[in-house]
């Protein structure tokens, strides 16, 4: 029984773990120690970091550049097309230590920043400035990364 799909064209690294019925497309690259749940779905020419984790459902379409100890939720969806269906595509930039909750949508061309943050069922349509969160859709900066690592702590503590 065939569970997955994995190209012989990516190029995987060390320590990778893809769970069950996940695709991995034509010339993707992905970094050491990175972990892909089950049924996502990794399209052709994408970049993944190093200590990165992709939970279940997630869809990386062509071009989607992700950077190192990313989070990207269950079912988080990035697009590359702008204006559909049009020949001309463009991906979405996550960089390095960004955390993307559960559902969250992110519009082609957008750059999430360094340290940023977006909420579970967030629809990003512009860029997200390093070390900031942002909530909603359309997703607005709500307080900065500090902050949320705050909360975090506080809620481990209680």
């Amino acid at each position: 029984m065939i569970t997955n799909f994995i190209s012989e064209k990516a190029k995987i690294g060390k320590n990778v773990q893809i769970w069950h019925f996940s695709y991995v497309g034509d010339d993707v690259e992905i970094g050491d120690n990175v972990k892909i749940g089950s049924l996502a779905h990794i399209d052709y020419n994408v970049k993944i970091g190093a200590d990165t984790k992709i939970e279940g459902q997630a869809y990386l379409p062509p071009l989607s550049r992700i950077g190192k100890n990313v989070f990207i939720g269950p079912a988080v969806v990035l697009t590359n097309d702008p204006y559909p269906m049009c020949d001309k595509m463009i991906g979405v930039t996550i960089e390095d230590n960004a955390v993307i909750g559960a559902r969250a949508v992110i519009k082609a061309g957008v750059t999430v920043g360094r340290n940023s943050v977006v909420a579970m069922g967030a629809v990003v349509t512009r860029d997200v400035p390093e070390n900031s969160v942002v909530i909603g859709s359309p997703a607005t900066i709500r307080y900065t990364r500090d902050e949320y690592d705050k909360k975090q702590r506080q809620w481990k503590e209680s």
